[in-house]
């Protein structure tokens, strides 16, 4: 593969300083879209859709990651490989389809009440600031495994991995707690 032969002549604080201004640049723009973006523009397309996608891309995400992890506790590499780089893939489409919908509608608010609402609250926040990690860590380990920095790789996913996971299911947990939220409404 091309690509991996031009990370063969990458240092790490290359990677490193590339790692930071990419995950930056998604982050600040993440920010930008819900906290600072006043309204959606108008005449938007359509794309209520999307939280449905977005719910099922980080269900796949997290079942990817699950059969990944189970790929190699057996040994299977090239499966792993493969299931991670899914995994990736289906993460980064969720990124792209979460920020496309929320340029175009803004932001959802919770409608629910009392203890479901604190509960609610609680897996968002934890969701948001775990978040943050996944993809500057998801592109760390990918680079220490391109490198073969095994020993980093597992050291760098046994913290990764299980983040990467919750925030999988709690995107999925958020997208149907904001669904039944709405749907109590009169």
């Amino acid at each position: 593969m091309e690509a991996g032969r031009a990370l063969e002549g990458v240092s790490d604080r290359t990677f490193f300083v590339a790692n930071a201004i990419v995950s930056t640049a998604a982050l600040g723009f993440l920010a930008y879209v819900l906290l600072l973006r006043e309204t959606a523009p108008a005449g938007t397309v359509d794309l209520r859709f999307l939280p449905a996608v977005n719910a099922s891309l980080n269900a796949v995400a997290a079942l990817l990651l699950a059969a990944g992890w189970v790929a190699i506790r057996r040994r299977a590499i090239r499966l792993h490989r493969t299931l991670m780089i899914a995994a990736f893939t289906a993460s980064a489409l969720f990124l792209a389809c979460y920020l496309v919908y929320h340029w175009a509608h803004g932001d959802t608010r919770y409608q629910g009440e009392g203890l479901l609402r604190a509960i609610y609250f609680f897996i968002l926040i934890t969701h948001i600031l775990l978040s943050i990690f996944v993809v500057p860590a998801a592109l760390t380990a990918f680079y220490f495994a391109w490198k073969r920095q095994f020993v980093r790789h597992r050291r760098l996913t046994r913290i990764a991995l299980p983040i990467w996971l919750y925030v999988s299911v709690t995107g999925v947990l958020i997208y149907f707690m904001l669904r039944s939220s709405a749907a109590a409404l009169p």
